[in-house]
């Protein structure tokens, strides 16, 4: 991982529809908040991310659609490209997870609780599952994951 006073947040997350691009841009505005002031925010969309993104964070952020009761296929090829070369070198990486749920998103998180395990990444808050009809206060939920993972960060909690 990257050694340097600056931390660095990555934000991998999969936005095919406006709605769920001003999640993630939630997301990143919380994470800037101006109080926030060592921590860099990065989002890579998930087909992009490589290795090397996740080996230089400090911490990372999952955005998923829920389809068909599983995570966006752009967030599953992104974790087949991403596992073994990350395997034992992102232990204990911090992670939190938002979910786009048209339904209750359970097979999406747990799906995600199953490889975050594996790659041994450790959770600091539950996954957030925005279920069902699209909900402006979505926003607010995602502004706010993004301040706190970004302050934790920020003031050496994880």
């Amino acid at each position: 991982m990257h050694e340097s006073s600056r931390r660095n947040l990555l934000v991998v997350a999969h936005t095919p529809s406006p709605n769920t691009q001003a999640l993630c841009d939630a997301v990143l505005r919380g994470a800037s908040h101006p109080d926030i002031i060592n921590v860099e925010v990065r989002h890579v969309r998930p087909l992009q991310a490589q290795p090397d993104d996740v080996l230089r964070a400090h911490a990372i952020i999952l955005g998923t659609t829920e389809n068909f009761g599983y995570m966006s296929g752009a967030l599953k090829d992104f974790f087949d490209r991403i596992y073994y070369p990350c395997l034992q070198r992102t232990e204990g990486l911090p992670y939190a997870t938002y979910i786009r749920a048209g339904k209750d998103g359970t097979g999406t998180r747990i799906a995600i609780e199953k490889i975050t395990t594996g790659l041994r990444w450790r959770a600091v808050q539950a996954a957030l599952v925005l279920q069902g009809d699209y909900d402006e206060h979505f926003i607010d939920d995602c502004e706010e994951l993004g301040t706190t993972v970004a302050a934790g960060l920020d003031a050496g909690i994880f």
